[in-house]
């Protein structure tokens, strides 16, 4: 491409170009037109204002009548034991489990209209981690995109994921751990394979930082092997080659310096920060969590398993998922019931909010916490114990810091939270909502032709974020 056509690549709109003579006249096609104006929005943009995300996974679904949106006038089979109490923000009620939350509500905001149709764990994960009712095989997480449209320099994993999935639940491997089709250099880097492999284990490593008894020298000489390699490749052309070559080069750069490995160390914090966290998987997972992004990662993800109490067995890390099959009610306090996880996931949450407010790190950072659906209204007999089953209809989701406005409750639900009443939230909206947080245009091109396949085809909701 001629010097000349590169610059109105760089600086015309898509507008100025038509009034200019045509796209035909520059040489250049549509699908090249829109790739070169998005290109250009999201580098001027990531160089002044680009942010991360801590995505908290309420893996199993929470109940959205015994957290954010409860109804304390409905019978008692489907409004449950608990009762409301007030935030900070007049006329807003949540949980009694969440005192903290309630006192920091200006901080976040609060969707009580969630919807989809998918009551199925494996293809509602599926849904939600790409962002849309209906995604492709290859479709790529809103982890793999963001990392995609706003790289990180830091000498740091870009995209981490923090406990994996796991159980019948458990979505596909290729649908949060692989990055799509966008390739291997936007998958996460895992931590905790295992439900023991978490930060509040007292013998927690991150073994994928280990060079294993190999020297600086030999990493150096096993990296140029690899280049001469790829030199003589056929392949090196290829969008995979390019991502596996992206992917082993900061692989390399990881085990070379130590950037990463201090990111890691949750031992250099402050033990009695740690007690304020929580000393449980999703208390210290999110300090981490907090360590990464403050380090320069762009995107984390985090399982909100909260651990096992005393003398508990491992079952699953399912926490939310509260049938009341797991001989642990939805009311009862063990791993699986409410009365031990939503306390935890109060303190763990509030906590990191207000130590991202206190680093000045809130404004930078979008911190969302959301299940793959609810529960249903009427509380049943499981197999074993009281719970409720799974419901995507309607349910709630929490988002904070970055471009999100605090204080803000939006859509309704009917008097039973079955159903959405008012200002229905797909996953498509919902994920678009996140992106533009972020200051990411949910139009974003991620297709090679750069003109098929949006980051997001849902629309932002505008009452959900901050102007300007």
């Amino acid at each position: 491409m001629h010097q000349d056509q590169s610059d109105h690549r760089k600086f015309l709109s898509r507008r100025r170009m038509l009034q200019a003579g045509g796209i035909g006249a520059l040489n250049l096609t549509l699908p090249d037109l829109l790739q070169a104006e998005e290109s250009t929005q999201n580098t001027s943009r990531a160089k002044s204002d680009a942010k991360s995300c801590i995505f908290i996974h309420q893996y199993g679904g929470l109940s959205q009548l015994d957290s954010w949106d409860m109804k304390p006038d409905a019978p008692q089979e489907i409004r449950g034991p608990y009762k409301p109490i007030s935030t900070a923000t007049p006329g807003f009620q949540i949980c009694e489990l969440m005192p903290q939350l309630a006192r920091l509500s200006p901080l976040y905001a609060v969707v009580r209209s969630m919807t989809h149709t998918q009551s199925n764990h494996i293809q509602a994960n599926s849904m939600y981690l790409a962002g849309r009712e209906n995604p492709a095989a290859d479709d790529p997480s809103f982890g793999a995109m963001v990392t995609k449209l706003r790289p990180s320099n830091a000498n740091v994993p870009p995209h981490v994921w923090l406990q994996k999935f796991g159980g019948g639940a458990a979505p596909p491997d290729h649908a949060y751990l692989t990055g799509g089709r966008l390739g291997l250099a936007h998958a996460p880097m895992l931590i905790g394979e295992r439900h023991d492999d978490n930060p509040a284990a007292s013998d927690f490593r991150v073994h994928a930082l280990d060079a294993q008894g190999v020297t600086t020298q030999q990493l150096q000489q096993r990296r140029s092997l690899l280049k001469d390699f790829q030199r003589r490749s056929p392949l090196k052309s290829t969008v995979e080659f390019e991502g596996f070559e992206l992917h082993q080069q900061r692989a390399f750069e990881l085990l070379q310096g130590g950037e990463a490995k201090q990111a890691f160390d949750v031992d250099k914090e402050d033990s009695k920060l740690r007690d304020r966290y929580g000393r449980n998987p999703l208390g210290q997972n999110l300090l981490l969590a907090r360590r990464l992004v403050e380090s320069g990662v762009r995107l984390v993800n985090v399982v909100a398993w909260t651990g096992l109490g005393v003398g508990e067995k491992f079952v699953s890390v399912e926490t939310w998922d509260m049938h009341g099959n797991a001989d642990v009610g939805i009311f009862e306090d063990g791993w699986n019931g409410l009365p031990f996880a939503l306390p935890r996931t109060d303190q763990a949450v509030a906590t990191l909010l207000e130590d991202l407010q206190d680093r000045g790190l809130l404004d930078s950072t979008l911190v969302v916490l959301v299940g793959e659906f609810g529960r249903t209204p009427i509380i049943r007999k499981g197999a074993k114990r009281i719970g409720r089953d799974h419901w995507p209809g309607c349910y709630s989701a929490m988002m904070a810091g970055a471009g999100v406005q605090g204080g803000v409750v939006y859509g309704q639900s009917d008097k039973h939270a079955g159903y959405v009443k008012t200002n229905p939230v797909t996953l498509e909206d919902f994920t678009a909502t996140l992106f533009a947080a972020m200051n990411i245009n949910p139009a974003s091109r991620l297709s090679p032709d750069g003109f098929t396949r949006p980051a997001s085809s849902g629309t932002a909701i505008p009452l959900l974020l901050k102007s300007g």
